[in-house]
């Protein structure tokens, strides 16, 4: 098969994020015809229909959707080679630079990347992160890194969706639930559920299941934080994991569940090519000194 050079990754990209071949030429700079003749010559080398045409514009085939996730990641190494090549022989504070672009969800970025890249900015100035909080539903922030959008993410692990193929996983934090009520209910287990839609359940179904005293959740919201405010108010009770509890004030009380509790484990997801790059291998570096 015949090589995608550079600029055809880069079309495939344009067209697959802005739906059409008029509006990726725009957004690159060129006609719509050059656009129609490169992603042509890109199906033809490939040997599959890339792109759906339609009055609505252009939508990837599944064949579109993996060789634009690849195109991401080929041409994030391209940009990344620089980058490499001058840290080369450099001291390590000098030799990290550039950016950096991390997924997360939302209790992570607020409460797990902010100490780690702090202290990555300090060791490393001319690096610069790019953090997008990615909520944890369908592929989640795991999903960025197979599309090529991130470099790394942090994501929950070994729940019942297991890692895509070619992706490379570590621990980062293991985290209990906790039940969360309003402070001075006197019997918080009667309250009514309260819980939101990228709770966990894959990691609490089976404790879950043996809990006859949990009733359905009446009220979801649409994060924990939200959730957090909402027990406070007095609107019910949660069950929620360490991360998201941070936020918790006077409001709320938290209370253990015992030996049994259902744990959470929090990692980072990066692919093989990102994990041997300076800048990633230095924020794992720093998210697992926060493990001790």
């Amino acid at each position: 098969m015949a090589e995608l050079a550079p600029q055809e990754l880069r079309i495939l990209v344009a067209v697959a994020e802005t739906g059409g071949f008029s509006a990726a030429g725009a957004a690159l700079g060129i006609g719509q015809s050059a656009v129609s003749h490169s992603v042509r010559g890109s199906e033809a080398k490939v040997g599959a229909v890339l792109f759906e045409r339609g009055r609505a514009g252009a939508v990837p085939t599944p064949a579109g959707e993996r060789a634009v996730s690849l195109g991401r990641r080929i041409l994030r190494l391209y940009e990344v080679l620089g980058t490499e090549a001058r840290g080369a022989g450099r001291p390590p504070a000098e030799a990290v630079e550039g950016a950096l672009r991390i997924a997360a969800f939302r209790s992570a970025a607020l409460h797990l990347l902010p100490p780690a890249l702090e202290r990555l900015t300090a060791r490393h100035p001319g690096l610069s992160p790019e953090v997008r909080v990615v909520r944890e539903l369908g592929a989640g922030t795991t999903g960025e890194v197979l599309a090529g959008r991130a470099d790394l993410a942090i994501a929950t692990l070994g729940g019942s969706a297991e890692l895509p193929p070619g992706l490379l996983s570590g621990l980062i934090a293991e985290e209990a639930y906790s039940l969360v009520h309003p402070a001075g209910h006197p019997d918080p287990r009667t309250l009514p559920l309260l819980d939101w839609d990228e709770n966990c359940g894959s990691y609490t179904r089976s404790w879950w299941a043996a809990q006859d005293w949990i009733p359905r959740a009446t009220v979801k919201a649409e994060d924990d934080g939200m959730v957090l405010t909402m027990v406070g108010r007095g609107l019910g009770m949660a069950i929620l994991p360490e991360l998201s509890l941070r936020e918790a004030g006077e409001s709320v009380e938290i209370a253990d569940l015992g030996p049994g509790r259902p744990m959470r484990r929090v990692g980072y997801v990066t692919t093989p090519e990102s994990a041997s790059t300076l800048a990633v291998r230095a924020l794992i570096r720093e998210l697992r000194s926060d493990r001790g």
